[in-house]
């Protein structure tokens, strides 16, 4: 582990814009810092796609603008998360709702058993799964009752049920936060826009995987709507070919959030005047070997102090 271990847990995950003390909460200590910082998380795999574990701080580099920076915070531990099942129950859906049922499963038992999961059901309406008393569940069961809780039929609402469940996750005390959204992409319903959508999602400090399954004569189906969701937030977008690789797919998506770097730094030159910011994270392997590192793309700085990520 790099420095600033016993204060890393205290950073909130993305972005984090403080001057002083931050505010103490029961039973935790506070940090004191007198800078901005940008915090990212960093997935890091190998040319075949494997994710690399035992990274030091000394084999990353940061670069903002293409000036390197200097990282003032490392961590690389399996942490537990808030993560939304966001689901497309649309009369489209309807073919594969057992396969989506049991690839979404399989990432629930394949998950840190002290995670907070809920459930957004959607068709033309947004529904969460878990009774209103419950905002989150750890138990497969209930889980799985929430997913089965609504059938297969009407309309579809995607982005709606996307902001949705971003607002939904700001109720966890969780700090590292997930989004699963599993549709065709299509949107025929919603009150919201794509680009409202892209902005919450680049401002959020949640991480969202898209996955996309599509018919062969499905004109609702629309992959490159998926992958702006989940670029905006420096998630990853995926399209299987087949039903049979969701399950797999999913159970991926749990490893990647397990195996994630934590890397924060306080740019060299932050000038609050919404300039768009460009971000590049760089890892080295044994032998200096080259390895794919994906991260959030850059933020923005605004005039009032606050820090939006963007893609």
């Amino acid at each position: 582990m790099g420095r600033g271990r016993a204060n890393w847990r205290r950073l909130f995950p993305l972005l984090l814009v403080c001057a002083g003390a931050l505010p103490a909460q029961p039973d935790k200590p506070t940090i004191s810092v007198d800078v901005n910082m940008v915090v990212l998380h960093a997935t890091v795999c190998n040319r075949q796609g494997g994710f690399i574990s035992g990274l030091q701080e000394r084999d990353f580099r940061v670069f903002e603008d293409g000036a390197p920076e200097q990282i003032r915070f490392f961590g690389h531990e399996d942490v537990p998360v808030a993560v939304g099942l966001v689901v497309d129950n649309s009369a489209s859906m309807r073919p594969k709702k057992q396969n989506v049922t049991a690839a979404a499963l399989a990432f629930i038992r394949a998950s840190n058993p002290r995670d907070q999961m809920f459930v957004v059901n959607f068709n033309e309406h947004v529904r969460f799964g878990l009774p209103g008393s419950e905002p989150f569940s750890a138990s497969p069961a209930e889980l799985q009752a929430a997913l089965n809780r609504e059938p297969a039929t009407g309309k579809t609402a995607l982005y709606d049920a996307v902001l949705a469940g971003l607002e939904h996750l700001r109720q966890s005390s969780l700090e590292k936060k997930v989004l699963i959204v599993i549709s065709d992409g299509g949107d025929n319903a919603s009150r919201y826009t794509l680009g409202r959508v892209l902005a919450a999602a680049a401002r959020s400090n949640a991480i969202i995987y898209t996955i996309g399954l599509f018919d062969e004569n499905d004109a609702d189906g629309n992959p490159g709507v998926l992958r702006k969701i989940a670029r905006a937030s420096g998630g990853e977008a995926f399209l299987p070919a087949d039903l049979k690789q969701v399950v797999p797919v999913c159970e991926r998506i749990a490893q990647d959030i397990r195996h994630q770097y934590t890397i924060a730094y306080a740019p060299t030159d932050l000038k609050l005047d919404s300039s768009y910011h460009k971000v590049r994270v760089t890892a080295l392997g044994p032998h200096g070997s080259k390895l794919l590192v994906r991260v959030r793309q850059g933020y923005t700085a605004t005039p009032a102090g606050v820090v939006e990520t963007s893609r």
